[in-house]
């Protein structure tokens, strides 16, 4: 191989690799967004809620029903499931989290939609069972 055409080929690697270097480099970071989401989560005013999931001869339950909190605030809920198979599900902010039996489980999120959302279990029965509650997010 000539000089000219090794000088092609590595011309031709580091366009190609630039490239993809690029790519990657926007997936994981477009317009900085990952940045700005983890430094608004670390100022904002962190909220924290505790329950238990867990079911009896009555029916299913989160044992908390209500969670109040602000619009801008840094919603963290610890879930532990004392009994049953039981998730943690917020349509509207897209959570759905398995909670395996007797371990903490924390789902954390920006609460940046004002209203009032449902938490429930999705497991079949549940909801209808007794077991949701209400976060309402007020400005």
């Amino acid at each position: 191989m000539n000089s000219r055409n090794t000088v092609l080929t590595l011309l031709i690697l580091v366009v190609i690799g630039g490239y993809f270097a690029l790519r990657s480099r926007q997936a994981v970071s477009p317009s900085g967004a990952n940045e700005t989401k983890a430094s608004v989560a670390s100022t904002a005013p962190v909220k924290e809620f505790s329950m238990t999931a867990y079911y009896d001869a009555k029916g299913k339950w989160y044992s908390l029903k209500e969670m109040s909190v602000k619009k801008g605030d840094l919603v963290r809920v610890k879930i532990t499931n004392t009994a049953g198979m039981h998730d943690f599900t917020i349509d509207e902010y897209g959570i759905k989290k398995e909670l395996p039996l007797n371990q903490e489980v924390v789902v954390e999120f920006i609460a940046d939609k004002v209203g009032s959302f449902v938490y429930y279990c999705s497991k079949p029965g549940h909801r209808a069972g007794g077991q949701w509650g209400t976060l309402t997010v007020s400005e």
